[in-house]
């Protein structure tokens, strides 16, 4: 088969590394490894972006018809992604603090930084400012998952909190206690 480009259901375009039977091996070259394992993040990181999908997790290369099937299975040269590969990548993209294991302290779950906690940071600000949420009291959840659909629906709590530190430290936002849990007040200030 040819190395050509795929456009996928959801209208993600594969490259076409995707279309090599070797790609969807850990190889036992080191440099051959390194250049695969760099291609993989980049296809995972622009592909979560591309479906606003946090999570990534080694059963998503075990279980077909899920989220990431477009991206961990190429049904046209019949091959798949072990979860043992799976695993390495996620390692390689923790190291990289491209994600970060939730829940901490075990190996085959992550949330993937498509943002960084900044650009999630300013993200949340900006939000803030065009809604007209400055010096209002929000609970975690309003954000996560407000009436009109932002930037910010869906995104995991724990990646919210990382962002609420950062404006926090900046003098952009208070992390409040509320009845119901936990709440920020996004400030006018600078960076």
């Amino acid at each position: 088969m040819q190395l050509t480009t795929h456009t996928t259901p959801s209208g993600f375009r594969l490259p076409s590394i995707h279309a090599a039977h070797a790609f969807f091996t850990e190889q036992p070259n080191p440099t051959t490894q390194s250049v695969f394992a760099d291609n993989w993040i980049r296809l995972i990181l622009s592909y979560a972006r591309h479906r606003r999908l946090f999570i990534l997790r080694v059963e998503d290369a075990e279980v077909a018809g899920g989220d990431w099937d477009e991206i961990l299975r190429n049904e046209r040269i019949n091959r798949r992604v072990l979860p043992s590969y799976l695993t390495s990548l996620i390692s390689a993209m923790v190291s990289r603090n491209l994600a970060y294991y939730e829940p901490p302290k075990q190996t085959r779950s992550a949330i993937l930084l498509w943002r960084l906690p900044e650009e999630w940071a300013d993200v949340l600000h900006s939000w803030g400012t065009a809604t007209g949420q400055l010096s209002t009291i929000l609970t975690l959840y309003e954000i996560t998952d407000p009436p009109v659909p932002s930037p910010l629906s869906g995104i995991p709590l724990s990646l919210l909190r990382r962002a609420i530190v950062i404006l926090t430290r900046s003098g952009r936002a208070q992390l409040i206690g509320v009845a119901d849990g936990e709440g920020v007040r996004l400030l006018a200030g600078g960076k």
